[in-house]
């Protein structure tokens, strides 16, 4: 494991995404322990496509027009879901004084879904972790494995860290229900320009 591929892993990590955009979203919504549970959602949403690009799923992907398109545009399909449900009250942002008391796999689940449903991931993966596996590499399966393993603690570590952020400054939120209503329309067009742009990619 090299430097190089630690902080090629952090920006990519930081940059402003689906999952960055949820996990923010439901700290300020729901509270800290939510955003924890968010986080987790997204990151394990990182497994099937760490695993398809390991097996080679990934490059199904990259040259079937049918299989990439159905990924994308269910994936599309499921963050026009977000955007509804974030400007509803009882939505994805619905608001509770006391924080969110009720189990959080739901909150895990929809985490999850994100990151599934965005077939850019796998193609992501496949080229991005061959690029510090050496071909003369005794074990690549195994490095890949670790490298993904890294990538993975790296996503929840500065998930949480944006969801504890978001969970600091709620109570500036909640208490405002003006700032409410401007934050659920932001999230929700973020929601929709986010589905437009996967819409809009290519393989």
């Amino acid at each position: 494991m090299t430097l190089e591929f630690l902080i090629t892993s952090f920006i990519v990590v930081v940059s402003p995404g689906t999952g960055v955009l949820y996990t923010l979203a439901i700290g300020l919504s729901r509270g800290s322990r939510a955003s924890i549970a968010a986080a987790f959602g997204c990151t394990l949403g990182i497994v099937p496509h760490i695993a398809a690009a390991i097996l080679g799923l990934a490059a199904l992907l990259h040259t079937s027009a049918l299989a990439f398109q159905i990924f994308k545009y269910a994936g599309c399909a499921y963050l026009l879901y977000m955007a509804w449900s974030a400007l509803r009250e009882h939505g994805v942002l619905s608001v509770s004084k006391e924080g969110d008391q009720r189990p959080p796999i739901g909150i895990a689940i929809k985490g999850f879904l994100i990151n599934i449903l965005n077939p850019k991931l796998s193609i992501f993966f496949l080229a991005f972790l061959p690029l510090f596996v050496a071909a003369d590499e005794p074990n690549p399966v195994a490095l890949m494995l670790e490298l993904s393993a890294v990538f993975m603690l790296m996503t929840f570590a500065v998930f949480v860290v944006y969801g504890l952020f978001a969970g600091a400054i709620r109570d500036r939120v909640v208490t405002r229900p003006g700032v409410m209503t401007w934050m659920r329309r932001t999230f929700a067009a973020a929601f929709v320009l986010l589905g437009a742009r996967l819409a809009l990619a290519e393989r």
